[in-house]
């Protein structure tokens, strides 16, 4: 019995030992006070770095998705031209618009004909320059994604034409304006997606 009592009274020093070290569960999970002032704690960085990483791999895959989208819809659609006309075609013969199957040397709307190899150079370095570009932007924002996505499918696009065939296929035909393809396209929205961008933010950093 006397030794049953003595083995209590063990225990309950053991248990109020324990209690005077044990650390505060609010101390691990939200912040941790020092004498300079309040530290976030570790647990905090994790949800923080968490949130930023989730967050550029939604920019990522919209960016991506964007410039994937661009570039299949632009070969798909030549392809298709090239395989139903022969250059110089045009269906209907006579309209307003109409799609006609054109070769074209030049850089887009027929800018600097027979010009392949300078072309080529200055689209590989275009295409280095929006990913940089997007990689270290000035600022986040979907209108910055949306822009430089739809400029890097746009210029590989035209890239892989260049590089497989020697020139871009063009087909879009309004008449009054030289012929262009959905790589264009998508080149002139978003550079044109970037400029306004560009301007709306000087104007309210101005402000």
């Amino acid at each position: 019995m006397l030794r049953a009592l003595a083995r209590s009274e063990q225990l309950l020093n053991i248990l109020r030992t324990a209690d005077r070290f044990r650390i505060p569960s609010c101390l691990c999970y939200t912040r941790r006070s020092t004498k300079e002032g309040s530290v976030p704690s570790p647990v905090a960085h994790l949800q923080r770095d968490n949130v930023r990483v989730a967050g550029r791999l939604k920019r990522d895959a919209l960016f991506f998705l964007i410039a994937g989208l661009v570039f299949a819809l632009d070969q798909g659609t030549k392809s298709l031209i090239r395989a139903t006309l022969a250059p110089g075609e045009s269906v209907p013969p006579e309209s307003w618009f109409r799609i006609t199957h054109v070769t074209n040397t030049g850089a887009a709307f027929g800018i600097l004909p027979d010009q392949s190899l300078l072309l080529l150079v200055t689209t590989v370095v275009g295409v280095a320059a929006i990913v940089l570009y997007y990689l270290n932007p000035p600022v986040h924002s979907i209108f910055l994604t949306l822009s430089l996505g739809l400029q890097l499918g746009g210029a590989m696009g035209n890239l892989v034409d260049r590089l497989r065939q020697g020139y871009v296929t063009d087909f879009l035909d309004f008449r009054v304006w030289p012929v262009f393809n959905l790589a264009d396209s998508a080149i002139v929205v978003g550079v044109a997606i970037l400029a306004a961008f560009l301007v709306l933010s000087d104007r309210k950093r101005a402000t």
